[in-house]
């Protein structure tokens, strides 16, 4: 089949390759616009945009995906179907109707389960212990077409926003081929998306990043992991903000107050609404990110020190 694959981030990288490899014909990607990055704030392709080019591959950069401009070197494109991953962009009824079979969405979660930006994210934060990826019909709505494949993958305790996604990346990119193949030979029939089970997964922003010592440590736990890379965890200290990784639950330590700290020999530990939590890695204002413990050593702790 001809596809025009749209996506922008490094998720949507393996299933690009995925289909680079495959049967089907890759004549154009379609990606957000250069955006600026790093201190200099130059402006940088996508991540997408870097494979396609170094593949000699047509690349696409509409500022919204109803430009005219865009729309009509869609249709002389005539894309078969329209693979969709991490896009970052609405989609709308004038492109959504121009290939044959439409744009396929690959989404990472189990669906009507956590539709919306930020999937991976809001399972994490929530402790689901099970999550997936689907591939659908895009329609008008929020993530609501109907169904064509999908695949599970557990939620480790361990696990990061990053490195769960990381995982479903791969494994949602053989999906979504296997998914281009069977529409190729008429083979699937996407089936309607169940009416109960809806939730939403909206993006989670720097605000919602901020650490509550004031919350139950499992809810701290989830939140670190689910922030991991991004936006990032963070609390302040001393009134400067102190960026944070994932941290340990230290269920066996004696009680401390929410944001009260702890230094020992291996480790810092910071006071809950429960049992105190271990932390990471932080990486304090203007320096490099470093072991807490590392960090910790020249700060001289007053009793009134807290995490807030």
């Amino acid at each position: 089949m001809r596809l025009v694959f749209a996506g922008t981030p490094e998720t949507a990288v393996p299933p690009l390759k995925a289909l680079l490899e495959s049967d089907h014909e890759v004549v154009a990607v379609v990606t957000r616009p250069d955006a600026p990055a790093g201190r200099g704030r130059k402006l940088v392709a996508s991540p997408v945009a870097e494979v396609a080019e170094a593949h000699g591959i047509e690349v696409l950069k509409p500022a919204k995906a109803d430009d005219p401009d865009f729309l009509r070197r869609l249709e002389e494109l005539a894309p078969d179907c329209c693979p969709v991953v991490a896009y970052g962009a609405i989609l709308r009824k004038a492109a959504l109707g121009i290939p044959r079979l439409g744009w396929v969405n690959l989404h990472f979660s189990l669906l009507p389960a956590w539709r919306g930006a930020a999937p991976v994210q809001r399972a994490v934060l929530a402790g689901d212990e099970i999550t997936g990826a689907m591939t659908f019909l895009i329609e008008e709505g929020l993530d609501t077409g109907p169904v064509f494949g999908h695949l599970t993958e557990p939620i480790r305790p361990d696990d990061t926003s990053g490195t769960l996604l990381e995982r479903l990346s791969h494994a949602g990119a053989r999906l979504l081929r296997d998914t281009m193949d069977g529409l190729e030979a008429g083979a699937l029939r996407p089936v309607p998306q169940p009416e109960e089970g809806v939730s939403h997964a909206a993006k989670l922003t720097p605000e919602d990043a901020r650490v509550d010592w004031s919350a139950p440590a499992m809810r701290v736990d989830r939140l670190c992991r689910a922030c991991t890379p991004a936006p990032g965890p963070w609390t302040t200290f001393r009134d400067d903000r102190l960026k944070l990784g994932p941290v340990r639950l230290a269920a066996g330590a004696g009680p401390l107050a929410p944001g009260e700290l702890k230094v020992t020999k291996n480790e810092v530990l910071v006071g809950t609404a429960t049992h105190p939590v271990a932390l990471g890695e932080v990486q304090p204002p203007g320096k490099k990110r470093m072991r807490a413990v590392d960090w910790a050593r020249g700060l001289r702790l007053a009793p009134e020190d807290r995490l807030r």
